[in-house]
């Protein structure tokens, strides 16, 4: 496993973006932000192999405060890794219909991303953590920390990936892994490789030590209906794997960092834009990673709360938490939303549009670590 590496710019990330046009203008919603403690003491046992053996529903973690996530060693071994499956739901082909949306846009084919992931979207990975109901899986994003201008340890996920929000609590045992799967080998000839850490986590394994998600998305977030999407996004903050230098951080480790645009254009003021993640349902097999493009549109789930980003894609479960990014007007590409939720026809995703609550949570996160 290469613990460390020498930084690189993101150089294909930019290049795939290039074709991006940013039109300026402001977006705001309610304040607000929700954050995650430290392990608390006690309680060790039932950690153990990541089970949630004897688990109280009753006894769930769910409250801001009382995130916990302890290092197991050697539990996302990449056997485990594969064995994780997406939990998420896929909304009704109604949806929207209580405010103003557009159109649903035609379905755009998913684009293999090219290998190795180090060198063309470094920036982006997976993201793993236990449900009751076993292992799952997300994508996340590397994003730039204000308080830490080149050594940022923060990760950009869906709030869903961590939290299971109105009816649940806090997820457990949250790692990320840059660059998962770098060679991107098919799932017959990964499986045939067991032991290949490099490939399989060439900067190892970060097990998150913080997280915070939306006040909202913990109050009203639902597995179904889309409920909470509009605020469903989170920070984590990990940790550079055991055994490796506790000082390098994970932008230093490979190579880059995505800025956020926390007052991006409305959908109609964006000529195109780009998904990346990790999709895990039919066809796709979780372990490669896909991108795609397209010109996004609004959908509007409730019209008291804010809309949607929206574009065609057949990306399916395991995408979400993956960055939706734009190019600003330097030519440098920045996240403006995570994959939320799509339809079970598979043929787009919609992600909340990043306002004042996500960068109240982000602000939040940088000055915690400052």
């Amino acid at each position: 496993m290469r613990s460390r590496q020498r930084p690189r710019p993101v150089r294909a990330l930019a290049c795939v973006l290039a074709l991006l046009s940013l039109c300026v203008s402001a977006c705001a919603g309610p304040g607000g932000v929700a954050e995650a403690g430290s392990p608390g003491t006690g309680g060790a046992r039932s950690w153990q192999e990541g089970g949630w053996r004897d688990w109280d529903p009753s006894q769930w973690v769910r409250e801001a405060a009382d995130f916990i996530n302890p290092v197991i060693d050697g539990l996302w071994k990449p056997d485990r890794m594969r064995r994780g499956i997406s939990q998420d739901q896929p909304v009704n082909g109604d949806i929207g219909e209580q405010g103003v949306s557009d159109p649903e846009p035609s379905p755009v084919f998913a684009e293999p991303v090219s290998a190795p992931y180090s060198e063309n979207a470094p920036t982006v990975g997976k993201l793993f953590f236990d449900t009751p109901d076993g292992p799952s899986v997300c994508s996340a994003t590397v994003v730039a920390d204000p308080a830490n201008p080149g050594a940022s340890s923060l990760v950009w996920t869906a709030g869903h990936c961590v939290h299971s929000g109105a009816s649940g609590g806090w997820l457990r045992n949250i790692v990320f892994v840059p660059s998962y799967n770098d060679q991107a080998l098919a799932n017959t000839a990964f499986r045939g490789q067991a032991g290949n850490n490099d490939n399989v986590a060439p900067f190892g394994i970060w097990w998150a030590d913080w997280a915070q998600t939306s006040p909202q998305w913990i109050e009203r977030g639902g597995p179904r209906g889309g409920k909470g999407a509009p605020y469903d996004f989170a920070v984590l903050h990990v940790k550079p794997p055991s055994g490796t230098d506790a000082t390098v951080s994970l932008e230093e480790t490979v190579g880059g960092a995505a800025g956020i645009k926390f007052d991006a254009p409305a959908a109609t003021g964006i000529s195109s834009m780009g998904i990346w993640g990790y999709p895990a349902e039919t066809p796709f097999d979780g372990e490669r990673m896909f991108t795609c493009q397209g010109n996004p549109g609004r959908l509007s789930i409730r019209s008291d709360e804010p809309s949607l980003y929206r574009i065609g894609c057949t990306m399916t479960g395991g995408a979400s938490g993956g960055g939706w990014f734009v190019q600003d007007a330097n030519g440098v590409p920045v996240l403006v939303s995570n994959t939320s939720i799509g339809p079970s026809a598979k043929t787009w995703l919609a992600g909340p549009r990043f306002g004042s609550v996500a960068k109240e949570i982000y602000t939040s996160m940088s000055d915690k670590f400052a």
